[in-house]
């Protein structure tokens, strides 16, 4: 969750500087360290020095999880500050690279409808649901955002629902409508003299207020921890006792499925995976005052890692390789 408070209410810059203190600390965190002190940055009004910390991600390109969410942002910083033509020349690229992940598209596509080139962002999330979407039965929790986009851009600009508009009509659980939500006449009631339509814009933003709470309240997915083999290896090789929790890697991976599936039946969204090694969980527990050995610390370290941004999403998008590492595709192994 990248930070949204006023800068008259956080000293961002200082945040900022203490995140780069901790990333340093922490190279496996570094990225999403890095990416909330670019976005304090941005709020504190330094945007090129948000750019900076970009560039200095992007140098590291090889070993980044998410290099087109980063290169998404700096565009997004880029064009707030007057270099246009280099954020519109980073959004072509993104757009050319059709990224499996949703948060690329949703960011170069607000990008462009907050510079009101509607047509540009409609296209731009038409695109990303037809990369992340087509042939997809549920539309993953992630994807939402794109949906919800889109129809406020086609709303603006006139256009007649399609599938996909219904689709983000059925998924919006706000008691107001996202027809109503979206309606470009809103901005008319705002100045108007008329108590009912004050009335019903009111009503209109608690319920966005009310879809903004929700979607903060859990900011990174309801994950489950994974134990690569030669990781689950290590760590029962070095806390024999959680051999019950673990009897076999084989048994462990159906164990994730199971639970995930469960939880997904259950009505949970945003689900996901985040796979442990032993080395930063020996850290987690010292960080906790516990022992590695401790069950109840498991779900914890996993909360932990959820919240570094080290969560994988599930169920995997279609055609992509399984979470469990086997190099297959999810279809053919776990998702079976």
């Amino acid at each position: 969750m990248r930070p949204d408070t006023p800068a008259e209410n956080v000293d961002h810059n200082a945040e900022a500087a203490r995140l780069e203190r901790t990333a340093d600390r922490y190279p496996e965190d570094a990225e999403a360290l890095l990416v909330q002190a670019a976005a304090h940055l941005e709020l504190a009004g330094d945007r090129p020095a948000a750019s900076s910390l970009y560039d200095r991600l992007l140098a590291a390109q090889d070993g980044l999880e998410n290099p087109f969410l980063v290169r998404a942002l700096k565009a997004a910083n880029l064009w707030e500050y007057g270099h246009e033509a280099e954020a519109r020349a980073i959004i072509e690229g993104v757009r050319a690279a059709a990224p499996r992940d949703p948060a690329p598209w949703v960011i170069v596509a607000e990008a462009l409808e907050s510079h009101d080139e509607l047509e540009q962002a409609q296209e731009t999330f038409t695109q990303g649901a037809r990369v992340l979407l087509t042939d997809v039965p549920e539309p993953p929790y992630s994807t939402h955002p794109l949906l919800f986009g889109r129809h406020r851009v086609r709303r603006m600009l006139g256009l007649a629902h399609d599938e996909w508009d219904t689709l983000a009509d059925t998924l919006h659980s706000s008691p107001v409508s996202l027809d109503e939500l979206h309606d470009p006449k809103r901005v008319w009631s705002l100045g108007s003299d008329n108590p009912a339509e004050l009335e019903a814009e009111i009503s209109r933003l608690r319920a966005e207020l009310g879809t903004y709470r929700e979607a903060l309240s859990r900011p990174f997915p309801v994950a489950v921890l994974h134990w690569p083999a030669s990781e689950l290896s290590e760590l029962l090789a070095a806390y024999p006792s959680l051999e019950s929790e673990y009897p076999s890697h084989e048994e462990h991976l159906a164990t994730i499925e199971e639970s995930l599936r469960e939880l997904s039946s259950s009505g949970t969204a945003n689900l996901g995976i985040v796979s442990g090694t032993v080395p930063s969980y020996e850290a987690f527990a010292a960080s906790e005052g516990m022992s590695p050995a401790e069950v109840s610390l498991l779900p914890q370290y996993a909360t932990t890692l959820a919240a570094r941004g080290r969560a994988v999403e599930w169920p995997p998008q279609r055609g992509t390789a399984c979470w469990c590492g086997s190099g297959r595709v999810y279809g053919e192994c776990h998702g079976e």
